[in-house]
């Protein structure tokens, strides 16, 4: 023990002794007073707080780089920043959980083990919270993501972005006083509440209270209710400073309070700055092979990493580790992997490869205010990566997959089809037939007109057998600051004519001629076509095709990049070598020949049947590729992406380090990192000294914490204006600047017809029965 804790013992002895005297003097005189049990203790004096200057080590002479507003303000999208600190507990973001042999050692031990060994204090911590709570922290991974490695970063947090708003601002000299303690007392109840205040001006009685995140702190609400009512505090205003987005327990409660304190008392100051998080050097670090080369050493770290470590596979995983996370900080958390929605997952940027140094990359997702997400983020992630070195490691004429019942030898090539991204398109294909058909049910209303607009033979609709398949339109992208802005990824929807030998169930509807053939098409191509395609670039049933498409635009560029001069990624480009990017869990065990299979019995069988009435008779009509060897794309002008994307560059970079809002569409998140990054800082100059240590418990938080081979080259991409013109025959849409190979890729010589069939070909069949009234 220490010195400071023997005196308190020794003085707390001394008076102990003096109170029993008296006691004796006073029962033998006979004169009633109070024993010491019945004593009421005094309380603690206030804390006068410190000087905002010197507590955080400012220049009395510090000037403010932006004014404290009056009255409710934003700060401007122009002025988002971010903000460093050191969690203490980062460093140990890797360990894992101890074997059955250290928790019998440990289990043994009375106390904490000493600093020495920092392994053991934490899996001894974890034991211990886990006998107080065996449900919730059963498992060590979600004690270490949920509460140490959160815990240990929420003083940090809140004392680096506290420290900002006062030395942005220039809250120093002798009367601006930092974390002083006062009383508020509630006249309703009479209980009077001691608080800390943030910041406090002695001469304008300004109170701030600075937060974080997002939401006020629910052990101070009670607090600020008082001071709402006290009327000792009627000249006082406070102002409420987040460093995020409201959420909407802070709108409710800061209307709450402006109604209770009248006037233009409580303002509220959204001075939104991103939070960067870095760990000290040492301890066991996760690893991260996102967009990682292999062979290279160090690992992908940045806002994105973080998020995929805490983020839980299943949405009941999640809820359930979401749970945990609030339980273990009360006092609130800025926004984590719960407002993250991976399965809107999207690759957004990747910069230049430079031989030797890392590749920055950001994903965008959309964001979920009500923070109930943040699952899958492994999966969606993983996903992306490996479809980007699937199109690396392969040429792009092995970039399509064919379902034709006629054709199960040439579904897709045998390489690609042990891929995920293979999987993808396959699967999407087959899904595509399925909402194609779907399009055109009678009983909706698109299906009954598209149905009365066929052309007729007999009375009876008549319409030719189809292909359909799906293929990129021109990505709109722009390459400037060393990488590439991936802005939009439409596909394509393609259908003609088009018979095949293999009979499906029931006899032919009709055999149209040409003239029949043409028309039913321009009905198709006018009606059915747009709708689906839709469907296609929005549905989530086509998240995942959309995700591997936008990782193919990243690794075109990519492989433009290496062909000027080799990159860290040019082994893998046309190695033919998939082996490292195979078919994950739970799809380890797909095959193309049985999706086929599932396929072919469809087309024989019949998977709709749609009653369409006709001349008194009701038919029954019984019904049941995608090339991506091209990637098309059009670099936009400097002009129109400063115009429509003025702070995309800046909000990406920051997604590189942390989660932030792209501030051009509402609603998404950028976050990402870097494939060779170094998180470790001591704190930019926001942490306290010294570091606080994690103990058994969660840290406690002061009231500022806000807790809260060589390459294919491909044409050089030329900046040019957007136009609007029809693209000549061959190439693609907007005669721009394009990747990809130009010439028709396995639409020459003798497979010209095969892989024309791409997306595969059904007939209509019809079934008649006979009506009610026959």
């Amino acid at each position: 023990m220490t010195l400071s804790t023997r005196t308190g013992r020794l003085r707390a002895l001394g008076r102990s002794s003096l109170t029993l005297m008296c006691v004796s003097v006073m029962a033998v005189t006979g004169l009633t007073g109070l024993t010491s049990a019945q004593a009421a203790p005094a309380p603690k004096p206030l804390d006068p707080g410190k000087r905002c200057d010197e507590m955080y080590g400012l220049p009395s002479t510090t000037s403010p780089t932006v004014g404290l507003p009056e009255f409710d303000a934003s700060r401007a999208k122009s002025q988002w920043d971010t903000y460093e600190y050191v969690n203490p507990a980062k460093q140990w973001d890797g360990l894992q959980g101890p074997s059955q042999e250290d928790i019998d050692r440990l289990d043994k031990l009375a106390k904490q083990p000493p600093k020495s060994k920092p392994v053991d204090r934490i899996w001894w911590s974890w034991l211990q919270a886990r006998k107080k709570n065996p449900t919730a922290w059963a498992d060590f991974t979600d004690w270490r993501d949920a509460k140490y490695i959160t815990n240990s970063g929420n003083y940090p947090r809140g004392y680096a972005f506290e420290r900002k708003v006062i030395k942005d601002h220039g809250l120093v000299g002798p009367d601006w006083i930092c974390q002083k303690e006062v009383e508020f007392k509630d006249p309703d109840t009479g209980k009077t509440y001691r608080r800390k205040l943030d910041a406090y001006n002695k001469s304008t009685k300004q109170i701030l209270e600075i937060k974080s995140n997002g939401s006020p702190e629910r052990e101070q609400i009670p607090k600020d209710r008082a001071w709402a009512k006290d009327p000792a505090w009627k000249d006082s205003r406070m102002k409420y400073v987040f460093a995020e987005e409201q959420k909407s327990d802070a709108k409710n409660f800061l209307r709450e309070l402006r109604q209770t304190a009248g006037g233009n008392r409580v303002t509220e100051y959204n001075y939104r700055s991103d939070r960067v998080e870095l760990a000290p050097k040492g301890g066991q670090r996760a690893t991260s092979n996102l967009l990682q080369p292999p062979g290279r050493s160090g690992t992908s770290r940045g806002g994105a990493t973080d998020l995929i470590r805490q983020s839980r596979p299943t949405p009941a995983d999640m809820a359930r580790q979401l749970e945990r996370t609030r339980m273990a900080n009360p006092g609130g958390l800025p926004r984590g992997p719960g407002g993250v929605d991976f399965s809107t997952l999207d690759l957004k940027y990747i910069g230049k490869p430079v031989k030797g140094k890392g590749v920055d990359f950001a994903f965008d997702a959309k964001e979920d205010p009500s923070e109930r997400s943040g699952w899958g983020g492994k999966a969606k992630a993983q996903l992306i990566s490996d479809a980007f070195f699937t199109w690396l490691a392969l040429t792009p004429d092995k970039f399509w997959v064919n379902l034709n019942p006629d054709e199960p030898d040439r579904i897709m090539d045998a390489r690609f089809g042990r891929t995920d991204a293979g999987r993808v398109l396959l699967e999407a294909d087959l899904q595509m037939k399925h909402d194609f058909y779907k399009a055109m049910d009678p009983k909706t209303d698109l299906g009954k007109r598209y149905w009365a607009a066929l052309p007729k033979q007999n009375g009876r609709p008549c319409m030719p057998g189809l292909r359909n398949w799906i293929e990129p339109k021109t990505a709109q992208v722009r390459e400037q600051d060393g990488g590439i802005y991936i802005l939009d990824t439409p596909l394509r929807l393609k259908s003609t004519a088009q018979t095949t030998r293999t009979p499906g169930p029931g006899e032919p509807i009709c055999t149209p001629n040409e003239a029949e053939t043409r028309a039913a098409q321009r009905v198709i191509d006018r009606m059915i076509v747009p709708a689906v395609e839709k469907t296609i670039n929005t549905a989530p049933q086509y998240a995942d095709l959309r995700r591997v498409y936008t990782a193919r635009v990243a690794a075109e560029y990519i492989r433009q990049q290496d062909a000027k001069a080799p990159t860290d990624y040019h082994k893998i480009i046309n190695s033919g070598d998939v082996s490292r990017w195979p078919l994950r869990a739970p799809n380890q065990n797909w095959t193309r020949e049985a999706l086929f299979q599932k396929y072919r019995y469809i087309y024989t069988h019949g998977e709709f049947q749609y009653d369409v009435p006709a001349n008194g008779t009701t038919q029954i009509y019984i019904v049941g590729g995608v090339d991506m060897s091209k990637q098309p794309k059009q670099n936009v002008s400097k002009v129109r992406f400063t115009v429509e994307h003025r702070y995309l560059p800046r909000q990406t970079q920051t997604g590189v380090r942390t989660l932030t809002d792209d501030t051009e569409a509402k609603g998404h998140l950028l976050l990402g990192g870097n494939t060779a990054a170094d998180d470790t800082g001591s704190g930019g100059g926001g942490q306290p000294t010294p570091t606080p240590t994690q103990t058994t418990g969660p840290t406690p938080s002061p009231t500022h914490s806000g807790q809260g081979g060589g390459s294919t080259p491909s044409p050089a991409p030329t900046a040019s204006a957007p136009v609007s013109r029809a693209p000549a025959p061959g190439q693609p849409g907007g005669g721009l600047a394009h990747t990809g190979n130009d010439a028709p890729v396995g639409l020459i010589g003798g497979i010209a017809a095969a892989l024309a069939v791409t997306g595969g070909a059904l007939l209509w069949w019809m079934r008649r029965r006979k009506t009610a009234r026959e």
